[in-house]
């Protein structure tokens, strides 16, 4: 016997799997949800109020055709409350269908049971006997099964040797932007093969947007492809923070919480007195896809680098070079500045193993590493590790000799080795990665930004990427460095190699027109 549309109770029963159950009157997926009660948090114990932009996705997300949904609203908005409805209706409900699973996908198990929390208060509301379901919750292991259909809910964490074996009806991605960087990625890609095992199964993805482009969740976001639906509620960043338009366009139960609009004017308030706040107010509240932590920030704001990037400058004058060698799992870089005319300009080189495609999905990248080679901007190695004379030449034949060549201490020697064989006249210069040396670079570079100062040349993806997504870490007198390893909680596979060389060429490059501006500095305008 097939499973029946369960729904609202009207007092018939049926039998399933040899149990008796209520049996529903036929009601819309929104309306189901709407004779629940929320369990938890401000609204606890009142009707579960199905509000207009949640109805808009439900039907997005449930239309035929489509396979992967994405929700991206600011916090507290009650998404994690609609999704965890929905799972609900998938085993126990309309959408219910004989042995399918419905996993919860977090960060951590911790968190997925969030949303597994809420859908057990949901299924405690239900009408059936408790016999018909089986719930297990322990420290490793969370389910819920209804025992007539076999269908079940489980927690899964974001590791990709957990997806192997699902049969999903449907995927539930939860806060995505927190999951690990490449585990990530490599879950997502397990989880969308396995939504083939069960007709109309479909992936719903819900958070925060990442403050990484090349994150799966804000590619999703950005997707316009066929079977793919995305609602994404979010501010510019150029928007004033302190006005309730921004805060709505990130917030669109704003209107029917009260208590919603309330939390976010106290907390824009304390953001007025308290700046250090303001990154996880826009971050969080406002949806704004940028680190919501001030003790690491970002290198550059976005919206200073887009307008440097709108502009165009010519290859004209001396140039510097910004070199930042790396091993076997990061990149060599070359970025070259023209102090005259602010161009800046870059190519990297990489080794051969692992694949562009296999360091793509390690680092969380996407096709990023191939779209860069197939710009020109970066090379493939022979060997392992980057060739430190390869790279030189490659920059040789693009740009020709630089007058100074500026790097940090890393490899130094092997460099001045290539560097004397190929460009001898020039001057190499090192510099340290700590503050004493990288806080005035990073000064400068931010402050060239800031200026536009910088025009860097067109689709340059690796300094796009690298530039946009570095961080930066702050000592006790507010002075800023380039966070290098795990720095200030910084992602240890975070590709910020072209950024470094690009900090280092336009730092140099801005101390050069100093002295050069200085009536007094002996130094003219070609000694560098």
């Amino acid at each position: 016997m097939g499973t029946p549309e369960l729904n609202l109770f009207d007092g018939r029963v049926r039998t399933v799997g040899g149990l008796t159950i209520p049996h529903e009157g036929t009601l819309s997926v929104s309306e189901w949800i709407g004779k629940l009660t929320i369990a938890q948090g401000s609204l606890a114990g009142q009707p579960f109020n199905v509000l207009p932009w949640q109805r808009a996705f439900i039907e997005s997300a449930l239309a035929p055709g489509i396979q992967q949904a994405a929700l991206s609203v600011g916090r507290g908005n009650g998404k994690t409350t609609l999704v965890a409805a929905l799972a609900g209706a998938f085993i126990d409900g309309p959408l219910r269908q004989p042995k399918a699973e419905v996993p919860v996908v977090a960060a951590s198990y911790a968190q997925a049971r969030i949303a597994f929390e809420h859908v057990r208060n949901f299924l405690d509301q239900r009408l059936f006997p408790r016999a018909h379901w089986r719930v297990t919750d322990s420290i490793n292991w969370s389910l819920i099964e209804h025992r007539p259909t076999g269908a079940r809910l489980r927690v899964v964490s974001s590791n990709p040797k957990r997806a192997h074996g699902l049969a999903p009806a449907l995927v539930i991605c939860d806060e995505p932007a927190q999951w690990q960087v490449g585990d990530g990625e490599r879950m997502y890609s397990a989880l969308v093969t396995s939504l083939g095992k069960i007709p109309d199964s479909r992936l719903i993805a819900l958070g925060t947007r990442p403050s990484d482009t090349n994150h799966w969740f804000a590619r999703l976001l950005e997707t316009k492809s066929e079977g793919v639906v995305a609602h994404c509620y979010a501010s510019d960043p150029d928007d004033d923070i302190f006005a309730r338009d921004t805060w709505l366009a990130a917030n669109p139960s704003m209107p029917y919480m009260p208590h919603l609009e309330k939390a976010i004017a106290l907390e824009a308030a304390q953001c007025r007195n308290n700046p250090t706040m303001v990154p996880a107010f826009r971050a969080l509240r406002l949806n704004q896809g940028v680190r919501d932590s001030d003790s690491v920030q970002a290198l550059v704001e976005l919206s200073d680098w887009k307008r440097c990037a709108a502009k165009t400058a010519e290859a004209a004058g001396p140039t510097v070079w910004g070199i930042d060698l790396g091993g076997t799992k990061a990149l060599s870089a070359v970025a070259c500045y023209w102090p005259e005319t602010f161009r800046l300009d870059s190519i990297a080189e990489v080794g051969c193993e692992p694949t562009l495609v296999q360091r793509g999905i390690t680092d969380g990248v996407h096709t990023l590493y191939q779209q860069a080679e197939d710009a020109g901007e970066l090379h493939v190695s022979e060997s392992r590790i980057p060739s430190t004379t390869d790279l030189l030449r490659r920059a040789l034949d693009r740009w020709g000799a630089p007058a100074a060549i500026v790097a940090d201490r890393w490899r130094v020697a092997e460099l001045r080795d290539a560097h004397e064989r190929l460009i001898p006249s020039s001057a190499v210069v090192t510099r340290g990665q700590g503050f004493k040396d990288g806080a005035d670079d990073v000064r400068r570079f931010r402050a060239a930004v800031a200026l536009s100062q910088v025009v860097p040349c067109q689709r340059l993806f690796l300094l796009d990427s690298g530039v946009l997504h570095a961080v930066v870490t702050l000592d006790a007198a507010g002075n800023a460095k380039l966070a290098k390893l795990a720095e200030g909680g910084r992602k240890t596979k975070l590709r910020d190699d072209v950024a470094a060389a690009a900090i280092l060429a336009v730092g140099y490059g801005s101390r050069a027109r100093d002295a050069m501006s200085d009536s007094d500095s002996p130094r003219s305008a070609r000694s560098w």
